[in-house]
């Protein structure tokens, strides 16, 4: 049975998967390598998907080498952040709104995103990627994007031969070799970061349109998945009261990117599980009796925060920089705003990503029994 990691969007969120990670590996045998022949990755989880599928060794030492990036991590790293640079990029969005073709022919967006590309190039080693998959350690890695074209979701994997392409509705599997700009595509939130040429088409974030994003793990022959996200809701025991004012600019667009990183894993889930209680209940004969080979239970493992990202990203607003904390408290992404969470998804400090790492090695460490079972210990 092979066993698929999927791991979600969430900017800065996603440090909270890396904390997952290690969990795992301080529970699996120390020999272990890879333990997920399947690895798929979208948005920030894209970078964490790649960072361990792309490097040799261990995987303990791999998931001890990507926390290490993490912990260190600035928004320096991943984007630009002087002054010059933000309010350069905000004229020409707003350029865009009132001059007709002003965005076309080059990419419009708020933030530069060229720190991270050359930090990920640096770090994925990705011609490391065909020779895993020749020795049978990997069988296939996906990355998903957005067509901006098509509006599908497009997933791009590297893997055995032996996985055909698929095409379903608005959404389709493309076999490539893997490079930093399908990583960098992935990663492209609209309108923060630019979008990314590959071929004769441009892609964004692949979290934007991916409506089944358990479904590449599927198409490429995965039997048991084990899910990270990074949404927070479980922690809410109940509905929040009503706004006393109207909504911020960023609480609107905090509800656009949980709709997008967090909405369509939970509703995917939702549906895995009445199909795997729907195949359970299939009896044998008329298995048989109509040749129902394909319907079959997937064992799923699922692991989020046990604790609220948002009240944690709230506590560390004020470590951005400045040129971006101007601007954010101009939308109201601020704690007295409730735009905190929005603000969360560029929160790449320290500070915030430890907290995160530590709560998801926590919450691995907490289904410890859970995880042994998946990996048949």
């Amino acid at each position: 049975m092979s066993k698929g990691l999927v791991l979600t969007g969430g900017g800065a969120r996603a440090a909270y998967q890396v904390g997952v990670l290690k969990g795992i590996a301080s529970i699996l045998p120390r020999s272990v390598y890879n333990p997920f022949p399947i690895i798929c990755g979208t948005s920030a989880g894209a970078i964490n998907a790649l960072s361990i599928a792309g490097r040799a060794g261990p995987f303990r030492l791999r998931t001890s080498k990507l926390e290490r990036i993490w912990n260190e991590l600035t928004p320096a790293d991943v984007y630009r952040t002087d002054a010059l640079g933000v309010l350069k990029n905000t004229f020409h969005i707003m350029a865009s709104f009132v001059h007709s073709g002003y965005g076309i022919g080059k990419p419009v967006s708020l933030l530069d995103n060229s720190p991270l590309r050359k930090m990920m190039d640096s770090y994925v080693k990705f011609d490391y990627l065909d020779t895993a998959i020749s020795n049978g350690e990997l069988e296939a890695i996906a990355i998903t994007a957005m067509s901006y074209a098509s509006g599908q979701s497009v997933t791009f994997y590297q893997g055995q031969e032996r996985i055909a392409a698929w095409n379903r509705s608005r959404r389709r599997g493309e076999h490539i070799p893997l490079s930093i700009d399908h990583l960098m595509a992935s990663t492209a939130i609209p309108g923060l970061f630019p979008a990314v040429k590959i071929n004769n088409d441009y892609f964004g974030d692949g979290a934007v349109r991916q409506l089944k994003p358990i479904s590449p793990a599927l198409h490429m022959g995965a039997s048991k998945l084990l899910i990270v996200g990074v949404s927070d809701n479980a922690t809410r025991s109940k509905v929040p009261a009503g706004l006393e004012h109207s909504p911020s600019t960023a609480q609107i667009v905090g509800h656009m990117f949980n709709s997008a990183f967090i909405d369509a894993v939970e509703s995917d889930l939702e549906t895995l599980s009445n199909i795997n209680r729907l195949a359970g209940a299939l009896p044998q004969s008329l298995r048989e009796k109509n040749n129902i080979t394909d319907l079959n239970p997937v064992e799923v493992l699922s692991i989020s925060p046990t604790e609220s990202i948002d009240s944690i990203a709230e506590e560390h607003l004020h470590q951005l920089p400045r040129s971006l904390r101007i601007f954010l408290s101009l939308t109201g992404a601020t704690a007295q705003g409730g735009g905190s969470s929005a603000a969360s998804y560029l929160l790449f400090e320290p500070g915030f990503c430890r907290k995160l790492i530590a709560m998801g090695m926590r919450d691995a460490q907490s289904k410890e029994d859970e995880i042994k079972q998946f990996f048949d210990l």
